[in-house]
C-alpha cells in the first residue's frame, strides 16, 4: 500500500521569528507560532499534514530545500526578503523540487520594485502575496487539489 500524499513543509526565512514585531500593517501583526497555528488547522481541514521549518541562516535554508522531498509532498515557502535576490535558494529548491506555493504576506508586486522579483519564479506552482495569513489557506488549498486530499 503507498502513503497518502498529504506531508506539506511550511518554509520560513528570514526574520520570521521576530514577525510579531515587524510592521502590523505590512505583516499581520501576528508571532509566528500563531501564525503556525492557523495554517496546522488549515492544513488539516485539507487533509494535509504540516511540517515547520524557520531559520535565518542562508545556508540552512538552502539544506532544508536540498532534502525536501524526502520528507515532504509539497511545500509553502515564504523566505522572505531571499526570496527577491538568493539565486542560491531559487537554485536549491530545484534539486530537490515537490510541488510548491510562493506566499507572502505583504503584497509584494505593490512594494518597492525589487520585491517583484522572485528567485521561484517557474519553479513554483503559483504565488500569492498581499492576503496576509489567508494567503498559507489559499496556498494550501492549492496544493490540497494537486496531491488529491480534497475534490476541487
Amino acid at each position: 500500500m503507498s502513503r497518502a500524499q498529504n506531508r506539506v513543509a511550511i518554509l520560513h526565512g528570514v526574520n520570521f521569528d521576530v514577525l510579531e514585531r515587524r510592521d502590523p500593517d505590512l505583516y499581520g501583526g501576528l508571532a509566528l507560532g500563531e501564525l503556525e497555528y492557523r495554517i496546522t488547522g488549515w492544513a488539516r481541514d485539507l487533509g494535509l499534514e504540516p511540517t515547520f521549518f524557520q531559520t535565518n541562516s542562508e545556508a540552512e535554508f538552502c539544506g532544508y530545500l536540498h532534502r525536501l522531498s524526502a520528507g515532504s509532498d509539497a511545500a509553502v515557502i515564504n523566505a522572505g526578503a531571499w526570496t527577491h535576490y538568493s539565486r542560491a535558494i531559487g537554485d536549491a529548491l530545484a534539486v530537490d523540487p515537490v510541488p510548491a506555493v510562493e506566499v507572502h504576506l505583504s503584497d509584494v508586486e505593490n512594494r518597492e520594485e525589487w520585491r517583484r522579483i522572485s528567485v521561484f519564479e517557474g519553479l513554483v506552482e503559483a504565488k500569492i502575496s498581499g492576503k496576509g495569513p489567508d494567503g498559507y489557506r489559499e496556498a494550501l488549498g492549492l496544493l490540497a487539489e494537486l496531491l488529491g486530499t480534497q475534490s476541487g
